[in-house]
């Protein structure tokens, strides 16, 4: 494929990935495993295994999979909220992965300064200027954007923010970003905004190498963008992430227990962390019905607003060289356009 334009504005991104396209395929509980992300990496882009609350033992044979499966580069994604993060901290010192992705809020200098000394690359999110500047600080070595457009676990802010409260001010490390990116040609206009590279989740969820569900696979297929919608939190004396999920009985058994670990929270009979761990519970378990079970009516069908350009199920390696052609085809029509002026 000729990507000139494309490989002129991705150096940058692709070099610190060490990948030949800058397109991640962002990490997804229950979805991200080692034959989905070798896929990824094998097809020239970049993947990590989603920690999530998965038991060491566990995510270090997925690990060791991984690596038998690909000779390229992938990261780990970390849960800093997960009851497992502890011990999949001690996990990456003992097995020295080359990326490690902290996710679910901000980790701690020490942490991050710990992943570091093992020799691997650190990418943290950020949400806004102060914060992308504190993860700096701490000694992240790039950034992840991901506005509230994306699936899962998501902020509340929508990703043409971020690009300018974050992208736009912070040019001395690779900024990836992601949310609601489903096309080569937004991908295109995210790099002729600086950024390092592209991050998709959902696109890649359908993948044929993705283990959902395939009844999971068709309802992202019929779905249309409204219907990704955000679960509210009802009382800040019960703070949760939000999450983006097509809309089913999961959001509304979601909205029921929160107003009754609210009242038990009332009542005394509940202490908040331990309120907090039931939603995490909840989500954990029911997107493990959807996912791998094809529960589409109970289950937590997590996706994000770019479901809705999302209309059928291809390789992992035809959806990345369609993202290319399509990226490099929209720089060069933007390229032309601005010379004919």
């Amino acid at each position: 494929m000729n990507t000139e334009l494309l490989d002129r504005l991705s150096k940058r991104g692709c070099e610190f990935l060490g990948v030949r396209y800058p397109v991640i395929c962002g990490a997804m509980t229950w979805v991200s495993d080692p034959k989905l992300v070798a896929a990824v990496c094998n097809a020239g882009g970049f993947a990590c295994l989603a920690g999530g609350n998965t038991p060491s033992e566990i995510l270090e044979r997925q690990i060791c999979e991984t690596r038998d499966l690909t000779d390229k580069p992938f990261g780990l994604n970390l849960i800093t909220i997960a009851p497992a993060y502890r011990d999949h901290l001690r996990l990456v010192q003992k097995l020295e992965l080359p990326f490690v992705i902290f996710a679910g809020s901000f980790p701690r200098e020490p942490e991050v300064r710990a992943a570091r000394d093992t020799g691997a690359k650190v990418l943290c999110f950020a949400s806004t200027e102060s914060i992308a500047r504190r993860m700096l600080g701490y000694g992240a070595d790039a950034l992840v954007l991901e506005g509230m457009e994306a699936g899962g676990h998501v902020g509340h802010v929508t990703l043409t923010i971020l690009l300018q409260q974050v992208l736009f001010k912070v040019p001395d490390v690779p900024v990836f970003v992601g949310g609601g990116i489903a096309t080569g040609k937004m991908c295109a206009h995210m790099f002729l905004m600086g950024a390092g590279g592209v991050q998709l989740g959902t696109r890649f969820a359908l993948a044929e190498e993705s283990c959902a569900h395939p009844q999971f696979k068709q309802a992202f297929i019929k779905a249309k963008a409204r219907d990704a919608v955000s679960t509210p939190q009802f009382d800040s004396r019960l703070p949760v992430v939000a999450v983006r999920a097509l809309r089913n009985r999961a959001t509304d058994d979601f909205r029921k227990l929160q107003l009754d670990l609210v009242k038990r929270l009332e009542n005394g009979e509940i202490a908040r962390v331990e309120a907090q761990e039931k939603v995490e519970e909840f989500w954990v378990g029911r997107l493990r019905e959807a996912v791998m079970d094809g529960d589409v009516a109970h289950g937590s069908m997590m996706a994000g607003q770019s479901v809705g350009m999302v209309d059928r199920v291809m390789p992992v390696r035809e959806i990345i060289e369609e993202l290319i052609l399509d990226t490099e085809a929209e720089l060069q029509r933007m390229r032309d356009l601005l010379a004919s002026g």
